[in-house]
């Protein structure tokens, strides 16, 4: 299945999941039910020490997955036929044991509940089958005006 990233923005350079970031990570989430989910495979110079990974590195695509996790959300709640710009509000991350970088990462993302343009978001990264980190958010669906109201386009 065509990722949302690429279906919905193109176009975009955001470095966690621009698909025209030659340099960013781009990740590539998949609708899977009420969540979405996507693979990725970090390099060497993802690391923080001893062939773990870098906790920024996790962070921003945990923000990304969970932030088109918001967006695509309430594209489907409202019934729209492209996704509305959202950014991130609040989010943090807890990480639970060093993730390893030869190892492809599993996330999955999910809407806790919608409030008018808020959407809250949890979400998890797994490696060889453990859970390494978790992450909650609050995204915002931004108006007109917002720098970020045409950032998929």
């Amino acid at each position: 299945m065509e990722s949302l990233q690429d279906r919905y923005a193109p176009n975009s350079i955001c470095f966690g999941c621009g698909p025209k970031n030659s340099k960013g990570l781009r990740i590539k989430s998949i609708p899977q039910g009420e969540s979405l989910v996507a693979d990725w495979t970090p390099e060497p110079h993802h690391t923080a020490f001893s062939n773990f990974a870098s906790g920024g590195i996790m962070s921003v695509l945990l923000d990304c997955h969970g932030n088109w996790t918001a967006a695509y959300s309430l594209m489907k709640s409202r019934g729209l036929s492209s996704l509305p710009g959202t950014v991130t509000a609040e989010y943090t991350v807890r990480f639970l044991k060093p993730t390893p970088l030869n190892k492809t990462w599993h996330f999955k993302a999910w809407p806790t509940r919608i409030d008018g343009d808020k959407v809250f978001v949890e979400g998890e990264v797994e490696a060889d089958g453990q859970e390494t980190a978790k992450m909650s958010g609050l995204f915002v669906a931004v108006k007109e005006g917002h720098p970020a109201y045409h950032r998929w386009q």
